[in-house]
């Protein structure tokens, strides 16, 4: 049996060998010979590949888009406390699954090197990590669930994969979020300003459903593990970011619902309130240049999928691999101008989409993963320092889920009932 350490070294040394052209340890000589260029080296900065610096931008421009926007609003439908709590809340919960997918591909992948299989030229994606460690059924449902977030999500707004488009989206949303707290602060409270939140139950739902959709860019997390060169360090990675995450959101949603109060209810997007300078003017201009960055990068996982579905995720000319994404392209731009209103889809993607792709199926996948005796004791990853058990992980899990399927689901009490049953009967020799 393997220990932690030592399988995630055969992780990384076999990862160094089929993304870097030397074989042996040139693959790592490689990478030193990377680290150690200079900090003002542009190829350093911006092209670097697969260090923890590229992983740390591509989760932090992951997280907040455009939908640092319409916190605000959300502020303006939980109140203040409730929302600044679910913010650190669904943060939290979401660095938490980001865990346990980093957990499950390196299970995934110690387990395919372990019967030779190799990934040159092969990128693994989450469906394939549920197909490897559950079977097709799983296979299908993260697809399908994985794809239409992406789906939806290159219609709206999403992530960030290359250092430099991850360094400038992300450098454009924290302009744009202290922007928004400066402006706020600087112009003071509105006449005769209320914070009268929460006033309606739907409307509390509705604003920690686009909160839960902030924290909710887990759809590439396997994209961006697999071009790590030590992607055990992501489960790290993930979480300083969403630390990074907080000092922009929270500032920025707080100062603008306290500057304007229940007016945000009216107003979605925050610009629309703000008064028009040639501050604000710059924010605009960056946030739409963000969309398009945004757009390309959320694209990525979905040429993936297709080039596999076609046959041609292993050829190496640039133009024919261009060819074969158009397919993919012109439903999305097509989806775009149909449907162009940015609140209801928001909506329905967090409701639903993030729901099962963040939450839900990730915290399954690791009970079930780990239901049996041996898998644990054979597992790739143990528990955490600050998790005594495995059963404190399945309990942890467990409350993720039944805690989603509550809140965002309608609370459902029939569907969490038969659910809790299922988790009983599982994991009773625990």
């Amino acid at each position: 049996m393997l220990t932690q350490k030592q399988a995630e070294e055969a992780i990384v040394s076999n990862f160094s060998e089929t993304e870097h052209d030397g074989g042996g340890g040139g693959g790592k000589e490689e990478e030193t010979a990377e680290e150690d260029q200079t900090i003002f080296s542009v190829k350093s900065m911006l092209w670097h590949g697969g260090s923890a610096w590229d992983a740390w931008f591509s989760c932090a421009s992951n997280q907040v888009a455009q939908v640092l926007l319409t916190l605000p609003y959300s502020f303006s439908q939980l109140g203040m406390l409730s929302g600044i709590v679910f913010q650190i809340f669904y943060g939290l919960i979401g660095s938490w699954t980001a865990y346990l997918i980093s957990v499950l591909y390196i299970e995934y992948r110690s387990r395919k090197e372990k019967e030779g299989v190799s990934f040159k030229n092969h990128v693994i994606q989450w469906f394939e990590v549920l197909d490897g460690l559950l079977g097709p059924y799983w296979k299908a449902m993260g697809l399908a669930f994985n794809c239409t977030f992406l789906l939806f999500g290159s219609v709206i707004q999403l992530i960030g994969c290359a250092r430099i488009w991850s360094f400038l989206g992300l450098g454009m949303t924290t302009y744009t979020a202290w922007y928004m707290t400066i402006a706020s602060l600087v112009q003071g409270q509105v006449e005769d300003v209320q914070h009268s939140g929460p006033k309606k139950l739907v409307l509390y739902f509705t604003g920690a459903t686009n909160i839960l959709y902030t924290f909710g860019g887990h759809a590439v997390t396997v994209e961006i593990m697999h071009a790590m060169w030590k992607p055990q360090k992501f489960k790290y990675i993930y979480l300083l970011a969403t630390l990074y995450v907080f000092t922009l959101t929270l500032p920025s949603a707080s100062a603008v619902y306290w500057a304007f109060g229940d007016q945000l209810l009216n107003h979605s997007n925050a610009f629309s309130l703000l008064p028009k300078t040639r501050w604000r003017d710059a924010a605009v201009v960056l946030m739409l240049i963000h969309q398009f960055i945004t757009f390309g990068f959320a694209c990525t996982p979905l040429y993936f999928v297709w080039e596999k579905v076609i046959g041609m995720h292993d050829t190496k000319s640039i133009c024919l691999r261009a060819l074969a994404r158009l397919p993919v392209v012109i439903p999305i731009w097509f989806l775009a101008i149909i449907f162009p209103f940015f609140g209801p889809i928001n909506s329905a993607v967090g409701a639903l989409l993030v729901s099962f792709t963040v939450y839900i199926i990730p915290s399954l996948a690791h009970m079930l993963t780990y239901r049996k005796a041996s898998a644990r004791q054979n597992a790739a990853e143990k528990p955490p320092f600050f998790m005594p058990s495995w059963t404190a992980m399945y309990a942890v899990n467990a409350f993720v889920v039944i805690w989603v399927l509550r809140r965002e689901l309608g609370k459902n009490r029939t569907l969490t009932s038969v659910l809790l049953r299922f988790c009983i009967v599982e994991f009773e020799g625990l």
